[in-house]
């Protein structure tokens, strides 16, 4: 790999433009991954926020599921936000019927769980590992973490819940920093792309 590493986003359904510009942003070649084939050609993926049953349903669909499970159990740098981080939990608290998960990161995590659509908020979160103050957080019908077994470092917290998680090359966030103009989370990531490759 060279100094800038390839980057998929997972491109089945969710925000996936602003991930891409992001990514760029950051330093990274972006593409977006829908098919088997692709996610072979990407260094790290981005799972990106969305509907989380809709993603898993589709993924599996599409012929992703297995190639996503083994690519991130054989250590390949993913980072999910949202919908994503819900589909890196090993386990969901609530899950919809036949929602199924990808897994990579030790955690339980509750859907929904900072309430609905028009609960959505922003929020200055302090996230270790990032320099230069706190990240801005956009919370849109978020998850948030229950609890993390021993492999999962909790990362960042807001009003008492975990929000943000890292296990190994496994990063995931409650919130959005793709849409906000700040993309030092996606910076993080980057470097953790760089690191393993």
């Amino acid at each position: 790999m060279s100094d800038t590493p390839v980057i998929g986003v997972l491109a089945l359904q969710g925000d996936v433009r602003e991930h891409l510009i992001a990514l760029a942003s950051a330093d990274a070649l972006a593409r977006p991954v829908r098919r088997p084939e692709e996610l072979a050609e990407v260094d790290g993926l981005v799972i990106p926020g969305g509907e989380s049953t809709t993603m898993s349903k589709l993924a599996g669909l599409f012929g992703m599921l297995e190639p996503l499970r083994e690519r991130v159990r054989a250590g390949m740098p993913v980072y999910g936000t949202c919908a994503g981080m819900i589909l890196l939990a090993d386990k969901i608290l609530d899950p919809r019927s036949g929602q199924e998960t990808i897994g990579g990161i030790d955690m339980i995590v509750r859907r929904n769980a900072f309430g609905r659509q028009n609960e959505s908020f922003e929020a200055a979160v302090e996230v270790a590992g990032i320099e230069g103050g706190p990240v801005e957080g956009v919370f849109i019908r978020a998850p948030w973490v229950e609890s993390v077994g021993a492999q999962a470092e909790v990362v960042a917290e807001h009003g008492g819940h975990i929000v943000a998680v890292r296990q190994g090359n496994a990063l995931a966030t409650s919130f959005h920093p793709e849409l906000t103009g700040d993309h030092r989370v996606h910076a993080l990531f980057v470097d953790m792309v760089r690191a393993e490759g």
